[in-house]
């Protein structure tokens, strides 16, 4: 957990593969991770990027700020065209038109063309096994086009579309589990992540890179325009999501789940939801209830990791029964 609250620059590269000059609001989450993401894989990746916040600030014509192969796609289908171009890569390798060269296929959306638009691509192409990585950059709304909620929109929160006023408190539903419903396709690796850890984003991408297969990152991006918060308070809140249990920092890696960062007694939900002003609706009541839904979650959590952790070790009967290395093999000598 020490390590996760560090920052050293020059253990970085020093290069940016998504440089200044685009048009994001200050403070936006989402250009922080995607400096951290492109740091973590360097120029051998071909971008898949979806419609959203991160394409049309960084894409109007002529300029451009990505510095790697980057293809802007509809919406619907960043992880469609991503097993394209990776199934295209494979093909022109077996007939010897390229050489192996292990390229990094990746996908980039935000939550509306993730949780909604493109779920239906994301699920085909996971369950299909195309080896690529798939970047869900979480501002938990769609932001580009006005604050609308979307399926990832986290309880009570106020948007242009789920106003708070006698009939709601803002939005009804809870925010969809998008890293377990992917876990649920059992692809080798899934996790959560934030710009505010960015060891933990970065050492999370390398590992999402290096299995074989289909692996995808949720990481969370706050949105100061849309949260109605100050840009510089992107960092702390990212920060508050994990210590409050709001978006707890684990990973799923072939099944064996493992909790980055664990705080132990949770932050109280205020400290984080306080600072938002898409939240001040909410009542003392209202805060009570997200809090006891996000501390049953976060206790959910807890015992799949110590379960999956129980699984690794090997049971005492077994270890027992194990020959011992050495006597067997020199009694056979003599």
């Amino acid at each position: 957990m020490e390590n996760l609250n560090i920052y050293v620059p020059r253990l970085l590269d020093s290069r940016e593969y998504f440089t200044a000059g685009h048009r994001a609001c200050q403070g936006c989450g989402e250009t922080v991770a995607l400096r951290q993401i492109l740091k973590s894989v360097g120029r051998n990746v071909i971008l898949a990027n979806a419609t959203g916040c991160s394409e049309i600030i960084s894409s109007p014509f002529p300029q451009t700020a990505w510095h790697v192969p980057w293809i802007h796609v509809a919406f619907e289908n960043a992880a469609a065209v991503a097993s394209g171009v990776e199934a295209g890569i494979k093909a022109l390798e077996r007939k010897g038109m390229l050489p192996k060269r292990n390229v990094c296929i990746m996908a980039i959306a935000g939550d509306g063309a993730t949780a909604d638009i493109g779920f239906q691509a994301l699920s085909g192409a996971v369950e299909r096994g195309h080896n690529f990585v798939y970047v869900c950059l979480d501002n938990e709304a769609y932001m580009n086009t006005g604050i609308q909620r979307s399926s990832s929109t986290p309880f009570g929160a106020m948007t242009t579309t789920s106003p708070p006023g006698r009939m709601s408190k803002g939005q009804k539903t809870w925010k969809k589990n998008l890293p377990e419903i992917m876990a649920a396709h059992d692809i080798p690796y899934v996790a959560t992540a934030s710009p505010s850890y960015p060891f933990d984003l970065v050492r999370k991408v390398k590992r999402a890179v290096e299995v074989d297969g289909p692996a995808y990152l949720h990481v969370l991006a706050v949105c100061p325009t849309g949260w109605r918060s100050g840009g510089d308070e992107t960092i702390r809140l990212g920060r508050l999501a994990a210590e409050c249990g709001v978006f707890p920092l684990y990973e799923v890696d072939h099944g064996k789940y493992t909790i980055n960062l664990d705080p132990g007694q949770l932050k109280p939900i205020k400290d984080y939801l306080g600072i938002q002003g898409r939240f001040r609706h909410l009542k003392p009541e209202d805060l009570e209830y997200i809090e006891g839904r996000i501390v049953e979650n976060f206790e959910k959590l807890r015992a799949k990791a110590r379960m999956t952790a129980a699984q690794d070790k090997p049971s005492r009967k077994a270890s027992k029964q194990a020959p011992k290395k050495g006597k067997k093999a020199a009694r056979s000598k003599k």
